[in-house]
């Protein structure tokens, strides 16, 4: 099977959603499979000490003003789930408060994501698992004990999953990739196991998908120098269109693992052997 690609969206949208579309058609003009956001009840996700205290952003001067001017509502979730079926991409979003995952409930989305963040709520995995919905689930920040824990919920409600190895650094250094844990990974839990990137340009993630990523998320922004925590650590259209390129090819160059002789090889061994 093709690996899949998501281009994570998230909060670089800054509250607008002229901006989402953008990305949207970013990604669909790349080529990825879908598209994925980030849910938050402000209130029920940072307490109000935090929320009252001081952050200079371009909604106000509180943590709240921020918090709240990146939320997108009903009306904006509507319009991006018209939006993606009119465009021909799938969406999906991370929530990372119940309340969330029951606001995404009411849309038709294929895939839940555990963000790495979220792996150890508990109550929020019970509620995403009880929907049997394909869950991808980040492994960022976490131990093996602790991702034991989160796949024994999805077990127990027999909800299908797929791992995503990942480093939650913004921006990665390359060198604290370890790709290698793909396949570890693999072997532990019997189940594919992606890899959601947060490092700068596209070439750990094409080599993750030589170390066996089933799956490749990435964090996607029409400009890193734009407003927002996220963005150093996204790639630009060109970056996801080459990624998605350079994925494709790379599919084609690890071939099936059988050893078979093509036409032109075929052709050459009776010129070179008679």
């Amino acid at each position: 099977m093709a690996v899949f690609i998501a281009a994570e969206i998230g909060i670089n949208h800054n509250g607008d959603l002229r901006l989402a579309k953008k990305l949207i058609d970013t990604a669909v003009v790349a080529g990825c499979d879908a598209v994925k956001f980030q849910k938050r009840t402000v209130d029920k996700v940072y307490t109000k000490e935090f929320l009252d205290s001081p952050r200079q952003s371009p909604w106000g001067d509180t943590q709240r003003a921020q918090k709240e001017g990146l939320e997108f509502g009903k009306a904006e979730y509507d319009e991006i789930d018209r939006y993606c079926k009119e465009k021909g991409i799938e969406w999906y979003a991370s929530a990372w408060d119940v309340d969330s995952q029951k606001f995404l409930h009411q849309y038709d989305c294929k895939y839940n994501k555990v963000a790495s963040a979220m792996l150890t709520n508990m109550d929020l995995l019970e509620e995403m698992a009880r929907e049997q919905r394909y869950t991808y689930i980040a492994t960022g920040m976490s131990t093996l004990v602790e991702i034991d824990h989160a796949v024994e919920i999805f077990e127990k409600y027999e909800c299908p999953y797929e791992l995503m190895h990942c480093n939650s650094t913004y921006p990665m250094p390359a060198e604290d990739a370890n790709l290698k844990l793909i396949r570890v990974l693999a072997d532990i839990y019997k189940c594919k196991v992606g890899y959601s990137g947060h490092e700068t340009g596209t070439l750990v993630s094409t080599c993750a998908v030589v170390a066996g990523a089933t799956s490749i998320e990435r964090h996607i922004t029409l400009n890193r120098n734009m407003y927002g925590s996220d963005q150093k650590a996204s790639i630009e259209p060109y970056e996801l269109c080459k990624l998605v390129k350079d994925i494709r090819e790379t599919e084609k160059i690890m071939g099936t693992g059988k050893k078979i002789l093509t036409v032109a090889e075929e052709e050459v061994k009776k010129k070179l052997r008679g």
